[in-house]
C-alpha cells in the first residue's frame, strides 16, 4: 500500500513538474492566407463551413484550441498531431499546389471522408459539431471528386493546347 501511495505522489508530481515545460508555438494566425482553399477554389458556403467544422483545426494555420490544450502533455500531443495533420494537407496552403497536386489531394480527401477516415473518432468525440453525417459526408465528397475531375480536364486541355502549338 506504501509503495502505491509512493507511486501516486510521484505521478503527481510528474504531472505538475511539466506544466512548467513550454509547449512550442501554438497553431494561430489572425488572418486567412491569399493561398487558401476559400480565396484560390470557389467553395459552396456550406461545405466550406462543413471543412471548417472537421478538418481545419488540424489542416490550417488558424486551431481552435479547446481549454484541455494548456495541459501537458494533452499540449504535446496536440501539437504533434497538428503538425502531422498540417504535413499532409494545409487548407491555408491550398493554392500553392500545382494543379496536378490539387486533384490528387482532392481525390483523396474524397476518399478519406467518404471511408469515414476523416475526421478522425478521437477529434468527433470532444468536437461533435465536426461529426458528418450520410447526407454532409456524400455532399463533400461528390464536390471534392467534381472539382479533381474539373482540375484534371483543364491540365489536359492545356496540355493540348500546348501540343497543338508545339506542332505548328
Amino acid at each position: 500500500m506504501k509503495y502505491i501511495k509512493t507511486a501516486i505522489l510521484v505521478f503527481i508530481g510528474i504531472m505538475i513538474i511539466i506544466q512548467f515545460i513550454p509547449a512550442g508555438k501554438k497553431n494561430i494566425s489572425t488572418t486567412t492566407s491569399v493561398y487558401s482553399l476559400e480565396k484560390t477554389m470557389n467553395v459552396p458556403g456550406e461545405i466550406l463551413g462543413n471543412l471548417k467544422n472537421g478538418c481545419y483545426d488540424c489542416h490550417s494555420n488558424n486551431t481552435k484550441y479547446p481549454w484541455y490544450s494548456n495541459i501537458q502533455p494533452v499540449t504535446w500531443w496536440l501539437n504533434s498531431h497538428i503538425e502531422e495533420g498540417k504535413e499532409h494537407l494545409n487548407f491555408d496552403e491550398f493554392g500553392n499546389l500545382d494543379t496536378e497536386s490539387r486533384a490528387e489531394m482532392m481525390e483523396e480527401m474524397a476518399e478519406v471522408i467518404e471511408e469515414h477516415e476523416m475526421p478522425m473518432a478521437s477529434y468527433t468525440w470532444l468536437h461533435p459539431e465536426a461529426r458528418f453525417n450520410d447526407n454532409t459526408n456524400n455532399a463533400i465528397v461528390t464536390w471534392l471528386k467534381s472539382q479533381s475531375e474539373n482540375a484534371v480536364d483543364k491540365q489536359n486541355e492545356k496540355k493540348t493546347k500546348t501540343n497543338e502549338s508545339e506542332g505548328e
